[in-house]
Protein backbone atom coordinates (compact mmCIF):
# COMPACT_ATOMS: atom_id res chain seq x y z
CA UNK A 1 0.00 0.00 0.00
CA UNK A 2 1.50 3.18 -0.91
CA UNK A 3 0.71 5.79 1.33
CA UNK A 4 -0.06 9.69 0.07
CA UNK A 5 -0.25 12.34 3.02
CA UNK A 6 -2.77 15.03 1.50
CA UNK A 7 -2.40 18.31 3.36
CA UNK A 8 -5.82 19.44 4.78
CA UNK A 9 -8.18 21.81 2.25
CA UNK A 10 -11.71 22.54 1.74
CA UNK A 11 -12.02 20.87 -1.25
CA UNK A 12 -10.74 17.37 -1.12
CA UNK A 13 -11.96 14.69 -3.98
CA UNK A 14 -10.50 15.84 -6.79
CA UNK A 15 -7.30 15.37 -5.16
CA UNK A 16 -8.39 11.95 -4.21
CA UNK A 17 -9.72 10.70 -7.37
CA UNK A 18 -6.33 11.97 -9.05
CA UNK A 19 -3.86 9.82 -6.55
CA UNK A 20 -6.53 6.69 -6.25
CA UNK A 21 -6.60 6.53 -9.70
CA UNK A 22 -3.06 6.08 -10.29
CA UNK A 23 -2.34 3.68 -7.41
CA UNK A 24 -1.69 5.68 -4.16
CA UNK A 25 -3.53 5.20 -1.50
CA UNK A 26 -4.88 8.72 0.48
CA UNK A 27 -4.16 9.74 3.96
CA UNK A 28 -6.47 13.18 4.90
CA UNK A 29 -4.93 14.94 7.51
CA UNK A 30 -5.79 16.50 10.54
CA UNK A 31 -3.98 19.56 11.96
CA UNK A 32 -4.94 18.55 15.77
CA UNK A 33 -4.35 14.92 15.67
CA UNK A 34 -1.43 14.06 12.71
CA UNK A 35 1.90 15.60 14.03
CA UNK A 36 4.58 16.30 11.59
CA UNK A 37 7.03 13.62 12.38
CA UNK A 38 4.31 10.91 12.49
CA UNK A 39 2.99 11.63 8.89
CA UNK A 40 5.86 11.31 7.42
CA UNK A 41 7.35 8.60 9.16
CA UNK A 42 3.92 6.66 8.11
CA UNK A 43 4.10 8.14 4.75
CA UNK A 44 5.35 7.28 0.98
CA UNK A 45 4.55 10.62 -0.45
CA UNK A 46 3.26 14.33 0.92
CA UNK A 47 0.77 16.26 -1.20
CA UNK A 48 0.47 19.78 -0.75
CA UNK A 49 -3.17 21.11 -1.50
CA UNK A 50 -4.73 24.74 -2.32
CA UNK A 51 -6.23 27.27 0.02
CA UNK A 52 -5.75 30.50 1.00
CA UNK A 53 -2.38 33.20 1.29
CA UNK A 54 0.68 32.33 2.82
CA UNK A 55 1.28 34.70 5.73
CA UNK A 56 3.56 37.32 4.24
CA UNK A 57 5.61 37.67 7.16
CA UNK A 58 7.21 34.30 6.95
CA UNK A 59 8.35 35.62 4.01
CA UNK A 60 9.82 39.42 5.33
CA UNK A 61 6.77 41.76 4.28
CA UNK A 62 3.58 42.91 5.36
CA UNK A 63 -0.12 41.95 4.17
CA UNK A 64 -0.91 43.27 0.26
CA UNK A 65 -4.46 45.17 0.89
CA UNK A 66 -5.94 41.90 -1.22
CA UNK A 67 -4.35 38.94 1.33
CA UNK A 68 -6.77 36.61 2.22
CA UNK A 69 -5.29 34.37 4.93
CA UNK A 70 -5.87 30.40 5.21
CA UNK A 71 -7.04 28.52 7.79
CA UNK A 72 -5.49 29.53 11.14
CA UNK A 73 -2.50 27.03 11.86
CA UNK A 74 -1.91 26.17 8.14
CA UNK A 75 1.42 27.70 7.44
CA UNK A 76 2.74 26.02 10.45
CA UNK A 77 1.65 22.83 9.87
CA UNK A 78 2.65 22.63 6.30
CA UNK A 79 6.04 24.02 6.46
CA UNK A 80 6.75 21.43 9.77
CA UNK A 81 5.20 19.40 7.07
CA UNK A 82 7.02 20.81 3.87
CA UNK A 83 10.75 20.65 6.48
CA UNK A 84 10.24 16.57 7.98
CA UNK A 85 9.37 15.88 4.25
CA UNK A 86 12.60 17.02 3.01
CA UNK A 87 15.03 15.73 5.54
CA UNK A 88 13.28 12.43 5.28
CA UNK A 89 14.04 12.50 1.29
CA UNK A 90 10.10 11.93 0.86
CA UNK A 91 8.57 12.60 -2.47
CA UNK A 92 6.68 15.96 -2.73
CA UNK A 93 3.87 16.63 -5.32
CA UNK A 94 2.68 20.40 -4.43
CA UNK A 95 -0.17 22.37 -5.95
CA UNK A 96 -1.63 25.85 -6.50
CA UNK A 97 -1.18 27.26 -2.82
CA UNK A 98 0.97 24.04 -1.66
CA UNK A 99 3.52 25.05 -4.18
CA UNK A 100 3.75 28.76 -2.40
CA UNK A 101 3.83 27.15 0.83
CA UNK A 102 6.49 25.09 -0.48
CA UNK A 103 8.62 27.98 -2.16
CA UNK A 104 8.19 30.04 1.59
CA UNK A 105 9.06 27.11 3.47
CA UNK A 106 12.52 26.61 1.70
CA UNK A 107 13.30 30.12 1.83
CA UNK A 108 11.69 31.74 -1.31
CA UNK A 109 9.35 34.21 -1.02
CA UNK A 110 6.21 35.33 -3.12
CA UNK A 111 4.44 37.98 -5.62
CA UNK A 112 2.02 38.82 -3.08
CA UNK A 113 -0.84 40.31 -5.56
CA UNK A 114 -0.52 39.49 -9.43
CA UNK A 115 -3.38 41.84 -11.19
CA UNK A 116 -1.80 44.79 -9.19
CA UNK A 117 2.24 43.88 -9.98
CA UNK A 118 2.59 42.11 -13.03
CA UNK A 119 2.42 44.35 -16.12
CA UNK A 120 0.15 42.51 -18.69
CA UNK A 121 -0.94 39.95 -16.41
CA UNK A 122 -2.85 37.09 -18.27
CA UNK A 123 -5.63 36.11 -16.41
CA UNK A 124 -4.90 33.50 -13.44
CA UNK A 125 -8.09 33.56 -11.46
CA UNK A 126 -11.29 32.55 -13.70
CA UNK A 127 -14.36 33.10 -12.24
CA UNK A 128 -15.64 31.30 -9.36
CA UNK A 129 -18.69 29.81 -11.22
CA UNK A 130 -16.92 28.15 -14.57
CA UNK A 131 -15.89 24.94 -14.20
CA UNK A 132 -12.82 24.11 -12.30
CA UNK A 133 -11.15 23.01 -15.50
CA UNK A 134 -12.26 25.60 -17.32
CA UNK A 135 -8.50 26.50 -19.00
CA UNK A 136 -6.86 29.67 -18.65
CA UNK A 137 -3.87 30.32 -20.50
CA UNK A 138 -0.81 28.46 -21.42
CA UNK A 139 2.34 27.00 -19.61
CA UNK A 140 5.69 27.00 -21.33
CA UNK A 141 7.67 23.92 -20.30
CA UNK A 142 11.44 24.14 -19.86
CA UNK A 143 12.94 21.46 -21.85
CA UNK A 144 15.27 18.82 -20.24
CA UNK A 145 13.56 19.35 -16.82
CA UNK A 146 11.28 16.38 -14.99
CA UNK A 147 7.85 18.44 -15.91
CA UNK A 148 9.09 18.40 -19.60
CA UNK A 149 9.83 14.55 -19.22
CA UNK A 150 6.66 13.64 -17.25
CA UNK A 151 4.60 15.47 -19.89
CA UNK A 152 6.30 15.03 -23.27
CA UNK A 153 3.19 12.97 -24.48
CA UNK A 154 0.62 15.75 -23.72
CA UNK A 155 2.35 18.55 -24.39
CA UNK A 156 1.62 20.66 -27.69
CA UNK A 157 4.67 21.05 -28.52
CA UNK A 158 6.31 22.82 -25.79
CA UNK A 159 3.15 24.19 -23.83
CA UNK A 160 0.41 23.07 -21.93
CA UNK A 161 -3.09 24.48 -21.43
CA UNK A 162 -3.89 24.83 -17.77
CA UNK A 163 -6.75 26.05 -15.43
CA UNK A 164 -5.95 28.77 -12.94
CA UNK A 165 -7.09 30.24 -9.56
CA UNK A 166 -4.95 31.92 -8.00
CA UNK A 167 -4.01 35.91 -7.38
CA UNK A 168 -0.42 34.88 -5.79
CA UNK A 169 2.83 33.64 -7.40
CA UNK A 170 6.31 32.89 -6.41
CA UNK A 171 8.41 35.77 -6.76
CA UNK A 172 12.39 34.62 -5.58
CA UNK A 173 12.37 30.96 -6.02
CA UNK A 174 13.60 28.72 -2.75
CA UNK A 175 17.42 28.06 -2.91
CA UNK A 176 18.31 24.48 -5.06
CA UNK A 177 14.68 24.83 -6.99
CA UNK A 178 14.86 25.60 -10.38
CA UNK A 179 11.61 27.06 -12.64
CA UNK A 180 10.34 24.68 -15.20
CA UNK A 181 6.68 26.16 -16.14
CA UNK A 182 6.03 29.82 -17.03
CA UNK A 183 2.99 32.00 -18.09
CA UNK A 184 3.15 33.70 -21.19
CA UNK A 185 3.02 37.36 -18.65
CA UNK A 186 6.43 35.63 -16.83
CA UNK A 187 4.58 34.32 -13.84
CA UNK A 188 6.29 31.15 -12.68
CA UNK A 189 3.76 28.20 -12.83
CA UNK A 190 6.45 25.13 -11.85
CA UNK A 191 9.19 23.93 -10.20
CA UNK A 192 11.28 21.40 -9.04
CA UNK A 193 14.34 19.90 -7.22
CA UNK A 194 17.04 18.46 -9.73
CA UNK A 195 17.79 15.51 -8.39
CA UNK A 196 16.68 12.14 -7.70
CA UNK A 197 13.78 12.51 -5.57
CA UNK A 198 10.52 13.65 -6.99
CA UNK A 199 10.04 16.85 -5.73
CA UNK A 200 7.54 18.97 -8.49
CA UNK A 201 5.41 22.36 -7.69
CA UNK A 202 2.65 23.43 -9.94
CA UNK A 203 0.50 26.36 -9.69
CA UNK A 204 -2.27 25.25 -11.76
CA UNK A 205 -4.86 22.21 -10.67
CA UNK A 206 -3.92 19.49 -12.45
CA UNK A 207 -6.42 17.26 -10.09
CA UNK A 208 -9.51 18.69 -11.53
CA UNK A 209 -8.77 16.96 -14.92
CA UNK A 210 -8.66 13.59 -13.28
CA UNK A 211 -11.72 12.97 -15.81
CA UNK A 212 -9.84 13.56 -19.20
CA UNK A 213 -6.26 12.37 -17.65
CA UNK A 214 -4.71 15.99 -19.55
CA UNK A 215 -2.25 15.59 -16.25
CA UNK A 216 -2.54 11.98 -15.20
CA UNK A 217 1.08 11.55 -16.35
CA UNK A 218 2.43 14.06 -13.49
CA UNK A 219 0.41 11.99 -10.35
CA UNK A 220 1.10 8.39 -12.26
CA UNK A 221 4.88 9.48 -11.67
CA UNK A 222 4.09 11.06 -8.44
CA UNK A 223 3.01 7.91 -6.66
CA UNK A 224 5.71 5.88 -8.71
CA UNK A 225 7.99 7.76 -6.54
CA UNK A 226 6.51 6.86 -3.68
CA UNK A 227 6.18 3.16 -4.17
CA UNK A 228 9.59 3.21 -4.11
CA UNK A 229 10.03 4.71 -0.83
CA UNK A 230 11.19 1.87 1.91
CA UNK A 231 8.91 1.79 5.68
Amino acid sequence: MTLIAIAPCRAMSDYHEAVKRTGGECVDLDMERDKPADVIRRSHGLMLTGGGDVDPSLYGEAPHATFHASEAGRDAYEVALIKAAMEAKLPIFAICRGMQVLNVALGGTLLQDIPSMVNGAAEHATPATDPRFTIAHEVWVAKGTRLASMMAEKLEGETCQVNSRHHQAIKTVAPGWEVSGTAPDGVIEAIEQPDDVFRVAVQWHPENFWRTGEFRPMFEAFVEAAQTVKK
